[in-house]
């Protein structure tokens, strides 16, 4: 269990752009100190967050060759902990807002517009393009709405991956946050270890190293960020033999955050 939870990561992304904490509401997590240590000396000047559904650390430790490419390609992995209930809205709404669920006012699968402060209100705020990529009527989608943020709601993860590819390549965002779904929507229908799940993961994270390494190209002489941020894991439900989450249990709480912080030329 990691002492860290992913709340840290709304203030460690406002801290890594030098966007004053008091931004974000007053009970907000403080940034990671763990990877503060990696940040350039100026703050960043771009950021890429890839957040997958449901990818949690027993699933790194189940395709170790997958994410070692990861590391290999010099990102750093930060064990982290989800929050209860390890539900997708709930989390994403931890993590980008800095709070607890009971802060944010999400305690359950369901997908209101935030009311408190994030880092969609806050990056805007310091003159920071910030866009979402995610798939239509996803928690990310909708949850973090009526910000001075762009919009972009796709039909499946591969037009997500194609359209952030896009705004990659306009470079008109210096921020964006991208979303992927298929691993969750595969282990509900049957569970989170088959076949099909595995090569949803492997999916997930080839496209994540698409991104980074389009993202890498672009910014090549600007600080930059670029971060694999799951929001909780899964497990077996022993009554039904299908996938789920939303227990206080390691195989649902136990996350592993990848950072990569690069300067600029």
């Amino acid at each position: 269990m990691s002492e860290f939870c992913i709340t840290s990561v709304a203030g460690t992304v406002l801290t890594a752009f030098r966007t004053p904490d008091l931004c974000l509401e007053a009970g907000a997590a403080p940034a990671d100190p763990r990877v503060l240590e990696l940040v350039p000396p100026g703050g960043v000047k771009k950021m890429l967050i890839f957040a997958p559904d449901a990818i949690g650390l027993k699933m790194v430790g189940k395709l170790p060759e997958v994410f070692k490419k990861l590391e290999t390609a010099g990102f750093r992995k930060f064990p982290v902990q989800s929050v209860f209930p390890s539900k997708t809205p709930v989390c994403f709404a931890s993590m980008f807002s800095g709070l607890a669920p009971e802060g944010h006012g999400i305690r359950k699968y369901e997908k209101p517009v935030l009311s408190c402060k994030t880092i969609f209100d806050a990056l805007p705020a310091q003159g920071i393009r910030s866009a979402i990529v995610a798939v239509k009527d996803s928690s990310i989608d909708l949850i973090f709405r009526g910000r001075g943020v762009d919009y972009f709601s796709e039909a499946s993860d591969p037009d997500v991956t194609d359209r952030a590819l896009e705004l990659i390549a306009a470079g008109e965002h210096d921020f964006i946050l991208v979303y992927h779904q298929e691993y969750d929507d595969i282990l509900h229908d049957t569970d989170p270890w088959n076949s099909a799940a595995l090569e949803a993961v492997k999916g997930h994270v080839l496209a994540f190293e698409q991104l980074s390494g389009a993202f890498e190209k672009k910014w090549e002489d600007q600080p930059r960020a670029a971060l694999f941020a799951p929001d909780h894991g899964a497990h077996t439900d022993p009554a039904t033999g299908l996938g789920t989450h939303g227990d206080d249990s390691p195989a649902d709480m136990d996350v592993a955050h990848f950072w990569r912080f690069r300067p600029g030329k």
